[in-house]
């Protein structure tokens, strides 16, 4: 059973979530708050694994409390809410531990699925999503022909190849299927890649791929 805290000032919006949660087989929503610091103490006292977090709340927004709960040794998986025109925050918000965003009118099965792969250990970041989340950041972001991070120097060509594919947003299927290799693989390079470069988990190597200038939002994958 995977056990889920909605996390939102909007009642209505954790009621509808609610809903179409625990009509799941397999998921449970054990708790509900309506701001980032109160997400944080449930978070400590365990059984939770994962977090469906809104960013913009009253006495803690959800990118601190995200901060908070993924520095805590074994603490679940946030997935940010974001409004349909895609929230500021959700950027700083993967570079504080999410696993990824959602839209705030994601279909069902979509949210379903999301929390299914989250809980799994992948990230949801879709690449046309990504790709509209960076271009508002773009500005901040490096030039093309920045020099790259010497870390990167680290990679081995293979590496690196999967690095870009996944912060491309391809799966590991994709990406095997795309460079002819075993998917068993790919986890190995990916694992290698997340270790070199001290990342957590997908979503920290989307956002590290860009701000090290390797892919910018304009190559990324519809």
């Amino acid at each position: 059973m995977i056990r889920v805290m909605l996390v939102d000032d909007q009642a209505l919006l954790r009621a509808g979530f609610r809903m179409v949660l625990n009509a799941q087989p397999d998921i449970e929503v054990v708790a509900e708050v309506g701001d980032g610091a109160a997400a944080v103490e449930v978070a400590r006292g365990g059984g939770v694994d994962v977090v469906l977090m809104d960013v913009r709340m009253p006495v803690m927004d959800g990118v601190e409390a995200t901060r908070l709960i993924r520095a805590a040794e074994d603490g679940p998986r946030v997935l940010i809410l974001t409004t349909f025109d895609l929230d500021d925050y959700a950027f700083t918000a993967l570079k504080a531990g999410a696993s990824g965003f959602l839209l705030k009118d994601v279909p069902p099965s979509d949210l379903v699925s999301a929390i299914h792969s989250v809980h799994s250990g992948d990230a949801v970041v879709a690449p046309s999503t990504t790709r509209r989340l960076l271009e508002r950041f773009a500005v901040h972001l490096p030039s093309p022909g920045t020099s790259e991070p010497t870390v990167l120097g680290g990679l081995t060509a293979r590496e690196r190849e999967v690095l870009v594919l996944v912060a491309r947003g391809l799966s590991n299927g994709e990406i095997a299927e795309r460079l002819d290799l075993a998917e068993a693989t790919v986890k190995t390079h990916l694992g290698r890649v997340l270790a070199k470069l001290g990342l957590r988990d997908r979503a920290q190597v989307v956002v590290y791929a860009y701000e090290s200038g390797l892919v910018t939002p304009h190559s990324t994958d519809s």
